[in-house]
This record gives structure tokens, C-alpha cells and sequence, in this order.
């Protein structure tokens, strides 16, 4: 009996050995099927403004976009939106407006156009105190936005496109994802839907209509750190109700996924099909970026974006691992580095 469960665990083990070395030399599946916009051009990665670049103007505005198209024409965008009383999808990185602006309360209770009536200005950078809900609220007196030499910055600090002239002189007015989709039509946009529960859906739904009205499937990619968002992305993309250029990343879920099977050379069971991971260069003491992570996700068309970087010599790293996009606050500090190898 004890020479029948020996060979009986030698087969079983054997036969553990067998599927482990199938999937491990499986070929991987392609998870984003056509030619990925979110994969780098060239050697260098993806400049990628990070709400702009948050540091050289205040965060998520129309402004510090323009700043960061006269830094590199291609650069990509990154924003984080939130939908208003009234349904308008504007660009938040907060669902309050206690931090960036001169007013209060939440997005979803005011009506985008009381915000463009009252002129209310998102250049600022407030002190604020989070409630067990995570969301920020007034801690102190406003503080209009500064660069890091201590500048205030305006509308009219910015180095416009020919033909483009401020909104307005003084305020930074509030920004919507229309306006940003109009203003750089060639440009790719990564779009962060920061509310949850039904009124992040609503703000999906938004999403949606405004990236088929204008044509934008092939160059906006949708985020979330919301699961409840992040799964829903997936059943309309199973379920055909986007086109087959619908492009969306996954959160910790996802990234914790394909980080655990492609260590043990398991990754041909991630099928997900999204394009892109965007990752923290380390998470939970966990290094992630490495050649190797950047090479298994390449072997399934999937890009690697890392945020947010303002270091130099991080920069020069994710470069030499083949990073397809860096995020950052500061756009002209990532173009010298890029500058730099040529």
C-alpha cells in the first residue's frame, strides 16, 4: 500500500510537471488585439503630463495642457475626471472641488454651468483633511497654486499654440473632457474616472458618448482604481457594446495578477484584454521596474506605463528597461533627460 501511494504521488506530481511546462512554453496570446497606440515610438517612452504636469501649473487644466503640448507636440495626456450635478464630464483629480479651487463640496452636487458662471478658479492648492470616505475638505486658508521657486502662475504664463489665446487672464476655469478631446485632437489621453458606484457609472456612460462623437476610441485610454469600474470595462468589451479599438488598464487587481503568474511563467493564463499596465516603479516592497516585467508584458501587446517619475535618474532607468510611457509633474525636466540620449 505505502509503494501504491508513492507512485500514485509520482504520477500526480509528474503529471503537475507536464501542464506547469505547457502553460509555461504556451505561446502568449495577444491581449490587446490591433496595433497599440499606448506601446512607445522610437527608443524614448511616451511623454506623458501627468494632469498636465501638476507642478508647472496647476493640475488638471486646459492650461497646463497647452503648457506640456509646447514642451513635446506629441505628448500624451493624463487626467482624471468627474461628472457634475448637471452631466458634464470635467478634469478633477479630486470628486471634491475643496483642493484645487476657490470654492467647495462635491462635483456631483454642483452643476458645471454654476462653475463657468461663478468663474470659479481651479488654481489653487489648498490645505485639506481626507473623511473616512476618502474624500478632501477645506483644512485651512486658500492657496493659490506656485511653482517650485515659489511663482504664482496665470492663464496667460503659457506658451500658447499659434491662434490660441487665453480663456481668461486671471482664472484657471474649470476644464472639461470635451474641451481637452477638441483642443488636441491627435494627441493620446489616458482618462481616469475617479468617482465610483452610480455616479461613476454615469460618468462612464458620459465617457462613452463623448469618445464616439468624436471619434477618440483609437487614442483615449480609460483607468480606474475602482474594480467595479475596472470589470465593467472588460463586459463591454466581451459583450461588443464598444468598438474593437476600446482601450482600458487594469487596477491593483489586475496588476497583481499578471505580476504573480508572470514570475512563476504562468502569464499565458492572463487573458484580460486590456493594453496597458500603468504601474509605480515599486509596490508592497515589490520591485516593478524590470526588464523582465516590461518584456512578458511586450510578449502580449500589452504596454508599460510607470507613474508618477521626477527624477532624473528614475527616468534614465525606466529608459534603459524599455518603459513604452513615464508620467510626470514636470514635462520639461523629462524632455531634457530624453534631450540628453540624443
Amino acid at each position: 500500500m505505502k509503494r501504491k501511494g508513492l507512485k500514485i504521488t509520482a504520477i500526480v506530481l509528474a503529471v503537475v510537471v507536464l501542464v506547469y511546462g505547457v502553460i509555461a512554453l504556451w505561446p502568449r496570446s495577444q491581449n490587446f488585439a490591433l496595433d497599440n497606440p499606448m506601446m512607445k515610438e522610437g527608443e524614448m517612452p511616451l511623454l506623458i503630463a501627468h494632469g498636465g504636469g501638476n507642478r508647472e501649473f496647476p493640475d488638471n487644466t486646459l492650461e497646463a495642457f497647452y503648457n506640456a503640448y509646447s514642451v513635446d507636440r506629441r505628448v500624451m495626456m493624463e487626467t482624471d475626471v468627474s461628472i457634475t450635478k448637471d452631466g458634464v464630464v470635467i478634469l478633477s483629480h479630486d470628486i471634491s472641488l475643496d483642493r484645487k479651487t476657490n470654492v467647495t463640496g462635491l462635483i456631483e452636487d454642483w452643476n458645471y454651468s454654476d462653475l463657468m458662471a461663478q468663474k470659479v478658479d481651479f488654481g489653487y492648492i489648498n490645505p485639506v483633511e481626507e473623511d473616512e470616505d476618502g474624500i478632501n475638505h477645506l483644512a485651512g486658508e486658500l492657496t493659490h497654486f506656485t511653482d517650485d521657486e515659489g511663482n504664482a502662475k496665470y492663464p496667460t504664463d503659457v506658451t500658447y499654440p499659434e491662434g490660441i489665446t487665453p480663456r481668461d487672464e486671471q482664472v484657471f476655469l474649470a476644464t472639461t473632457l470635451e474641451d481637452l478631446i477638441l483642443a488636441f485632437p491627435d494627441n493620446r489621453i489616458n482618462v481616469e474616472i475617479k468617482q465610483s458606484g452610480e455616479t461613476g457609472f454615469r460618468a462612464l456612460k458620459e465617457v462613452l458618448r463623448l469618445l464616439e462623437e468624436h471619434d477618440a476610441f483609437d487614442r483615449v485610454v480609460l483607468a480606474s482604481f475602482h474594480n467595479e469600474m475596472y470589470n465593467e470595462y472588460k463586459r463591454l468589451q466581451k459583450a461588443g457594446e464598444v468598438p474593437d479599438t476600446f482601450m482600458y488598464s487594469p487596477g491593483v487587481g489586475g496588476v497583481a495578477t499578471f505580476y504573480v503568474l508572470q514570475l512563476l511563467g504562468l502569464d499565458a493564463l492572463y487573458t484580460d484584454g486590456m493594453c496597458v499596465f500603468q504601474l509605480p516603479t515599486e509596490q508592497y516592497g515589490f520591485t516593478l521596474a524590470t526588464k523582465g516585467l516590461v518584456k512578458r508584458a511586450h510578449r502580449h501587446n500589452l504596454a508599460v506605463h510607470y507613474w508618477t517619475i521626477n527624477d532624473k535618474e528614475e527616468m534614465k532607468h525606466l529608459i534603459s528597461i524599455g518603459a513604452d510611457g513615464i508620467m510626470t509633474d514636470y514635462p520639461h525636466r523629462l524632455k531634457e533627460v530624453y534631450d540628453s540620449f540624443q
